[in-house]
């Protein structure tokens, strides 16, 4: 009789914890651009997301409103992450997260500061700032920065509950820019690292978790599909096959072959 053998059962990962709250999926999406909330509720169910994140700065917050996202998104299925996109500096982006909380949202905030209109790259000043703000004011601050090394520490040290690198700029789709960089960052903190903004599509997403880190959130690669579902879908395999792989320790790139046969006692 054969055993098939599942790689749950070959190797086991621990839960995804943030702030103390603990997720089963590494893959967080978000709610804009959609071309319809069925779209986005399609896609967020065959993504298998947990965590799904909402722009308080600009969705209608009355949730009576058939027409508004947060009228689709059940509470009691999502954890629904507030962020603060479209802040441009600390203040805007400490007004919103308290504006999210009094609204109903739980205490995690996803914190942006944009420092560029044309590259929306972060204002890193800005969000060391709101990030020691809001900190102190109880929040779970995951903050979205850039890939650099000292920034994350910085933010790690200023009270972040997870520290959210680029892995390219926003809405991008050009992949993982710097392996090293996220590498480094995923090796130095100890806080979760999570990938933010630039995946393009599931091979960006399978080579970014590949690196260690602790999980993706993604919004435009999988709304801007041309089938949004089944690319949240993929997204889905893709996250956890780069998991998975990461786990399991890939081979050493050699610049020479190797057979995959021994060479001893081979037949003359």
């Amino acid at each position: 009789m054969s055993t098939t053998v599942t790689p749950d059962a070959t190797m086991q990962d621990t839960p995804l914890v943030v702030g103390g709250q603990t997720f089963r999926s590494r893959l967080l999406v978000g709610t804009g651009k959609y071309r319809s909330n069925a779209e986005m509720l399609a896609a967020i169910t065959a993504s298998g997301a947990e965590v799904v994140t909402v722009a308080v700065r600009r969705v209608d917050l009355d949730r009576s409103k058939e027409e508004g996202v947060l009228h689709h998104l059940d509470p009691k299925r999502f954890f629904l992450l507030a962020n603060t996109a479209g802040c441009y500096t600390a203040d805007e982006a400490i007004r919103y997260a308290r504006l999210a909380r009094e609204a109903g949202f739980n205490e995690f905030i996803k914190l942006e500061v944009i420092g560029d209109k044309e590259t929306l790259l972060p204002d890193t000043d800005g969000l060391l700032a709101a990030t020691r703000t809001l900190a102190r004011e109880g929040f779970q601050v995951m903050a979205y920065t850039n890939d650099d090394l000292i920034m994350a520490l910085r933010l790690e040290e200023a009270g972040a509950a997870a520290v959210m690198p680029l892995a390219s700029p926003i809405g991008s789709g050009l992949g993982l820019l710097n392996p090293y960089s996220i590498r480094t960052i995923k090796r130095r903190l100890r806080v979760p690292v999570l990938v933010d903004a630039g995946v393009g599509t599931a091979s960006d997403a399978c080579v970014t978790m590949e690196q260690g880190v602790d999980g993706i959130l993604m919004n435009t690669a999988i709304a801007e599909a041309s089938h949004p579902a089944t690319m949240a879908a993929a997204m889905r395999h893709a996250v956890a096959a780069g998991r998975l792989a990461y786990l399991a320790g890939r081979m050493p790139r050699r610049e020479v072959a190797v057979p995959s046969s021994p060479t001893t006692g081979m037949a003359g």
